[in-house]
């Protein structure tokens, strides 16, 4: 057997009989061939990234991206997207008035380009450049991945004067394309189920689908796309256009926030790269930088990021060389953490052939992108800067203070590291003895006397707690060094262990870490954290309600990790304890103490019903504490999650900032009738 080595000791002779013959039997018959769309059926992640949610709403946006690609070659100019119920599961059906899909004879192939469009990889307009200069997509291999991971589609094709149609079970055509009618008009309209059999069982979200395209309209000024959820009763329906383009993105990021000034916007072009950046700063402390190319997100950054914060970074530097006054105020040079403070950006670029790191496109990788997006941003923003002073100074003795607030930071960080590093943990914490994260949790509490009966009730094995006294900061409207040196917070900070960092909404990357070459330390470690339960237990009243919106503030601006892994949780004390005869029940709302009253108080007077209403977790003894609220076995508990961290961002801004206004809006469209309130 020349070519492989058998290891003869430790098998018995039919072990190594059965040995040689697979390897015998390993030829060219036991090489598989994959024919038409049977690759993506088979491995579906390597072209939509995953079966989950993110994965099915990706077959959505690779049809949607195809009317994109008309309207960006200028033949479309209205999207529709429909969800509804089908008779085999939700349909989603995108419709456009684009030149719609050819469906002439394909001269290589010899049936319907439909139909090889649909049912063939690699296959479509944007290889060549004649039919469309710049596409997003992903270039031939998009709509028919969505046709193979669907149970069922259907395409219907409008080009003057016929109506032409082909439907699809699970990628394989059931008919050859068909005239069904004539037409005065064009456009292409796609209808499809998604084949549960291959992807998770899920829901098209209305929000998540909408967002999307809101932002679609934002980056193709003058298109309207519209959305309909057709599932619901009354239908949900939005209807997104966007004349402004990047200005009208960017005043929408900063709703809720006092800004410097207007949005900087430019459009401008430089060998076959279009380049359109919009940006503006606000008051507040975290950044929000969006990127994208062709249209596609790019959630990672790139080479158009990389030349946008270097462009931005020499700008502002020299325009604070050029100014006596703030020099003496902060004399070395910015970097990149201070020119990013109260940052809110938009950058789109536009070229033929984009290089993606990875197949979800998440990241960009043409060099020659990065120096040409630098020297158009550094060029405009330079006459801008240069054009309008009072802009100028605004945003120098922003970016001034916020290096100062760094150099003041890193000092309060270097101090947390020294106490971490030392063991130090905060003396009102009563720690578990289990040191296992996976099985520690640690609940927050509001004052000493719900504390006292929290350390008396919990167990001790798994259940730590950390007792907080007062109101404290608002971090929304606080700069990184005061959240360091909050004596009400240090004590969070310490008990968690992981440090801290301010996050930002932005398409950064790897990028974001970047300081003039320099890699910028990160304090805010997941893998360090003592807890992967963090429960927020407070009174089931407005102060209370305070403190849990102070705390989630400060875990999503500066822990947010803490949250995308749900390790954060608000605790459900109940409001009432009812004694019916010698049973004792809790109800955690006016619904639950209704239902026990109507299933086991029958017949009784109501009135005679011993129920008291809970002021304060303080009220219970430490035995009603463990049993209604931190025993795992009989407790409620709330996983906080974060599904769209741009809309979480703005209703954080809104409800923690400084507009009043726009908070009172919220909370008279938001707010539920309430006869009495609990002060």
């Amino acid at each position: 057997m020349e070519g492989k080595e058998f290891n003869i000791a430790g098998h018995d002779e039919e072990e190594l009989k059965a040995e040689i013959k697979a390897s015998e039997d390993y030829n060219s018959s036991g090489i598989t061939v994959l024919k038409g769309l049977e690759a993506v059926r088979l491995r579906p992640g390597m072209y939509i990234g995953s079966t989950g949610i993110d994965g099915l709403h990706h077959l959505v946006y690779e049809v949607v991206d195809n009317s994109i690609d008309e309207a960006m070659a200028g033949f479309c100019n209205d999207i529709k997207v429909f969800i509804e119920d089908g008779p085999d599961g939700e349909i989603c059906t995108v419709e456009d008035n684009g030149r719609g899909i050819p469906v002439d004879i394909h001269p290589e192939e010899g049936k319907s380009s439909l139909e090889v469009v649909l049912t063939q990889l690699h296959a479509g307009g944007k290889f060549d450049h004649n039919a469309y200069k710049v596409s997003g997509g992903l270039h031939g291999v998009g709509v028919s991945c969505v046709n193979a991971l669907s149970s069922w589609m259907e395409v219907t094709v409008h080009r003057a004067p016929h109506v032409y149609r082909q439907v699809y079970h699970k990628g394989i055509p059931e008919a050859p394309v068909a005239v069904i009618g004539d037409t005065d008009r064009t456009g292409t309209i796609v209808r499809f189920t998604p084949d549960f059999e291959i992807m998770e069982p899920n829901s098209f979200s209305y929000e998540t689908l909408s967002a999307r395209f809101k932002e679609l309209s934002y980056l193709n000024k003058g298109i309207t796309i519209s959305i309909s959820d057709l599932r619901t009763e009354p239908e949900k329906k939005e209807t997104f256009h966007a004349e402004g383009g990047l200005s009208s993105f960017v005043k929408y990021l900063n709703e809720y926030k006092t800004v410097l000034f207007d949005p900087i916007a430019f459009e401008c072009q430089k060998d076959d790269v279009s380049v359109e950046v919009s940006l503006q700063y606000n008051d507040k402390y975290d950044e929000k930088i969006y990127t994208f190319v062709n249209n596609i997100n790019t959630r990672e950054g790139g080479t158009h990021l990389s030349g946008f914060r270097a462009a931005l970074s020499r700008c502002l530097n020299n325009q604070l060389k050029k100014s006596v006054k703030y020099m003496k105020k902060y004399s070395e040079s910015l970097e990149s953490s201070d020119i990013s403070e109260g940052l809110t950006a938009v950058i789109s670029v536009k070229i033929p052939n984009p290089q993606f790191e990875g197949q979800t496109k998440m990241k960009l990788g043409n060099s020659n992108v990065k120096g040409i997006v630098d020297s158009l941003v550094y060029e405009n923003l330079s006459n801008y800067f240069d054009e309008f002073p009072d802009s100028i100074d605004k945003l120098l003795d922003k970016v001034t203070n916020a290096a100062l607030g760094r150099v003041a930071a890193r000092k309060a960080r270097e101090n947390i590291r020294k106490k971490s590093e030392g063991g130090g943990l905060p003396g009102k914490l009563s720690d578990c003895t289990e040191r296992d994260p996976s099985k520690c949790e640690v609940f927050i509490v509001e004052g000493d006397s719900a504390g006292g009966s929290a350390k008396q009730g919990r167990d001790r094995q798994f259940q730590a707690i950390l007792p907080l006294w007062g109101k404290m900061l608002n971090v929304e409207k606080s700069q990184e060094a005061k959240v360091l040196n909050n004596e009400k917070l240090q004590p969070v900070i310490q008990t968690i262990g992981a440090g801290i960092t301010r996050y930002n909404d932005s398409n950064s990357g790897d990028d974001e870490e970047e300081n003039d070459g320099k890699k910028e330390e990160k304090t805010f470690d997941l893998s360090k954290v003592r807890y992967h339960k963090v429960i927020i237990m407070a009174d089931a009243d407005v102060d209370g309600s305070h403190i849990r919106t102070l705390l989630l503030t400060f875990f999503f601006r500066y822990m947010r990790p803490l949250i995308e892994a749900g390790y954060v949780y608000f605790a459900m004390p109940p409001l009432y304890k009812i004694t019916i005869g010698k049973k004792i029940f809790y109800a955690y709302d006016e619904v639950d103490k209704k239902r026990i009253l109507s299933e086991y108080a029958q017949g009784i007077d109501e009135n005679k019903i011993p129920i008291q209403r809970y002021k304060g977790l303080g009220e219970m003894n430490p035995e009603q504490l463990w049993e209604t609220t931190m025993n795992p076995e009989t407790r409620m508990i709330s996983k906080i999650c974060l599904k769209d961290a741009e809309e979480a961002d703005r209703v954080f801004s809104m409800l923690m900032g400084e507009e009043v206004e726009p908070r009172r809006e919220f909370i008279e469209q938001n707010a539920t009738f309430v006869r009495t309130l609990d002060i």
